[in-house]
């Protein structure tokens, strides 16, 4: 679901790709989205599954994800996205 602006007509098929643990992770096939889609846009996606806080670590140096909790049009953070530096005060080094 696109979030943050109002998407334009008609909505087409598409496949929502990112990196969540490989480049080429597809995290929701043939799904319908506003046809005006563009580079900055906000996804929301209800369900990450493995990719989610439960199962996550730090394999490719990809952050652990926030958790946001959503009620009513409001959101609230619960806990907040890993940071480089998070990853980077972990390691005491050689």
């Amino acid at each position: 679901r696109l979030i943050g602006r109002a998407g334009g007509e008609p909505s087409a098929p598409v496949t929502v790709v990112g990196r969540h643990c490989e480049a080429g992770d597809v995290l929701a096939a043939d799904v319908r989205l506003p046809s005006d889609l563009r580079p900055g846009d906000l996804l929301t996606v209800p369900v990450a599954g493995a990719y989610h806080l439960s199962m996550a670590s730090g394999y490719n140096l990809v952050g652990r994800p926030p958790v946001t909790a959503v009620r009513d049009g409001h959101a609230r953070l619960l806990v907040r996205r890993e940071s480089l530096d998070d990853i980077r005060r972990r390691d005491v080094g050689l």
